[in-house]
Parts: C-alpha cells; sequence; structure tokens
C-alpha cells in the first residue's frame, strides 16, 4: 500500500510538470547515444550541435535547438537531479508555456551573446582564431535562467538569501577565472531575473516560515 501510494505521487508530479520530463527523456536518449559513439566521432558529432561561432553562421536555428537536446559530459543522473528540483517546480509554478519561455530566453539570448563576446575577443586578438570551433553545448544556460527565475517564487526576506546565494554561485567563477562559459551562465542568470513578468498572476510567493509552522502543527 505505501509503495502504491508512493509511485502514484511520483507520477502525479511527473505529470504535474510535462515538459521537464519530456525534456529529460530526450536527454537520456541521447546520453545513451553518447555513450555509444567512438570518442573521435563523439567529439565531432557534438562540435556540430555546438552553438559555437561557425555553426551559428551556417544553421542558428538547428544549433539552438539540438544543442539543448545533448549533455556534453554524458552524465544524466545529476541534470535528473537539478531537473526535479529546479525546472519542475518552476514548470508547476509558471505553467509549461512561461517555463519554456523562461528557458527558450536563457538558452538562446545567453547564446548568442556569449558568442558576440567571444567573436569581438577574437578580432582583438584576445582568443585564438581556432575558438570558432569551441563545444558550446548543453542545458546549462537555461537551467541557470529557472534558477534565477525561481527568486520571484521565495517570500521576502528568504528571497534575498536565495538571490544572494545564487549571484554567488554563478558570480565567483566568473571573478576567479572567467571562461565564456562562466560569462554565458551569468547572462542567463541575468535574463532569468529579467522575466520577472512572466510571474505575475502565478502563485503566491511561497514562506517557508508557514511551511514550518504547518508542519510543526
Amino acid at each position: 500500500m505505501g509503495l502504491r501510494r508512493g509511485l502514484s505521487g511520483v507520477t502525479a508530479y511527473v505529470r504535474s510538470a510535462p515538459g521537464t520530463y519530456v525534456w529529460l527523456g530526450i536527454l537520456f536518449v541521447t546520453t545513451v547515444a553518447l555513450h555509444h559513439m567512438p570518442p573521435e566521432f563523439e567529439l565531432h558529432f557534438l562540435r556540430q550541435r555546438s552553438t559555437n561561432l561557425h555553426e551559428l553562421s551556417r544553421a542558428p536555428v538547428r544549433v539552438l535547438v539540438a544543442s539543448a537536446m545533448w549533455i556534453e559530459s554524458g552524465h544524466w543522473a545529476p541534470y535528473a537531479f537539478l531537473y526535479t528540483v529546479f525546472h519542475a517546480p518552476a514548470e508547476r509554478w509558471l505553467g509549461t508555456a512561461r517555463w519554456l519561455a523562461v528557458c527558450a530566453s536563457a538558452h538562446v539570448l545567453a547564446s548568442l551573446i556569449g558568442e558576440a563576446v567571444l567573436a569581438e575577443a577574437i578580432r582583438d586578438g584576445a582568443a585564438p582564431p581556432t575558438a570558432v570551433d569551441t563545444l558550446d553545448i548543453g542545458v546549462s544556460y537555461a537551467l541557470a535562467g529557472v534558477i534565477a527565475v525561481l527568486t520571484y517564487r521565495i517570500a521576502a526576506p528568504w528571497r534575498y538569501a536565495y538571490l544572494a546565494a545564487v549571484l554567488v554561485v554563478f558570480g565567483l567563477p566568473l571573478a576567479a577565472g572567467p571562461t565564456f562559459t562562466d560569462f554565458g551562465h551569468f547572462v542567463s542568470v541575468l535574463i532569468g531575473l529579467a522575466c520577472r513578468p512572466l510571474a505575475a498572476g502565478r502563485a503566491a510567493a511561497w514562506d517557508p516560515r508557514e511551511t514550518l509552522a504547518g508542519r510543526r502543527g
């Protein structure tokens, strides 16, 4: 009885965030496919689906979509955890359409802005010409944007502690030894924060004090 109830709860939770778990399912399939590729072919395959300058100049729409369907590291389990902790609550709160708008905005705009900065660095000689083929693939920009927009799901003053933690997590790498990926992640956070209008009219902000009081009661 307990197991059946638990499975029913898991099923209900997954159904409440269909976009999150369909996307996660696609990532599972593509990750399994990567594990069956020879290493030398895998790199070539991913580079063709990367939002690098070379591919963006050839087929921008194709690579912007394709790059969100693969995980460069080949490790799916950490993303299953992160999607459940961040994407699923955001989709349940915002609704699938608005959640997808945040994901798309962070992924597309951060990719384009990051590559524009890289192109300028190549022109100035701050980055080598070979950087046009830099591997830039994965779902982390969308994830960073969603993590940021969840700031508005939390009631003050807890909201400010959460926001500070987000800025530290994504800002420290940028300050310590920045890469273009670190820059893209921080831009994604700013885009997520700029998506506040999408949170208008959604459920009231979550207050941890009410949750704790309810459990004690």
